[in-house]
C-alpha cells in the first residue's frame, strides 16, 4: 500500500537521532526524554516520537519522531521551545548525528489487521 501522505509535498518527514549516551547515564537519559517529550509531541506539526535503545551498543539511542513536513519540522527545530529542549539532553550526549527522510511506502501488519 503507498502512504497516503504520498503526493509530492506532503510525505511523511521522518527525523532519526542517534545519540551515543555517557556511560552511567541511560537511565536518567531515558527518563528526562520521557519527563519533556511533550515539547515535541505537543508541537501540532508532530505526528509522534519514539525512544529506542540499541540492542547491540547499550549506550546507543535512537530518537524518531514523524512530521507533517519538512519545512514546519525546520520551524520547530529553530523554535525556542527545541532549543531548551536540547539543553535539557545534550549533557547526557557522549556524541551523535541526525538524519532526515521521507516516507515511500508504508506497510500495515496484515497479523493486526485480523486481530
Amino acid at each position: 500500500m503507498r502512504n497516503e501522505e504520498s503526493t509530492p509535498g506532503s510525505a511523511v518527514f521522518r527525523v532519526m537521532l542517534r545519540l551515543s549516551i555517557i556511560e552511567g547515564k541511560e537511565k536518567e537519559f531515558e527518563e528526562t526524554w520521557y519527563g519533556i517529550g511533550s515539547v515535541v509531541t505537543d508541537h501540532p506539526a508532530n505526528l509522534g516520537q519514539w525512544l529506542l535503545r540499541s540492542c547491540d551498543e547499550p549506550r546507543t539511542y535512537y530518537i524518531m519522531s514523524d512530521w507533517v513536513s519538512e519545512p514546519l519540522f525546520r520551524e520547530f527545530e529553530r523554535s525556542e521551545r527545541h532549543l531548551e529542549h536540547r539543553v535539557k539532553l545534550h549533557p547526557f550526549r557522549d556524541g551523535g548525528s541526525m538524519a532526515t527522510m521521507s516516507v515511500v511506502y508504508s506497510l500495515p501488519s496484515q497479523a493486526r489487521a485480523a486481530a
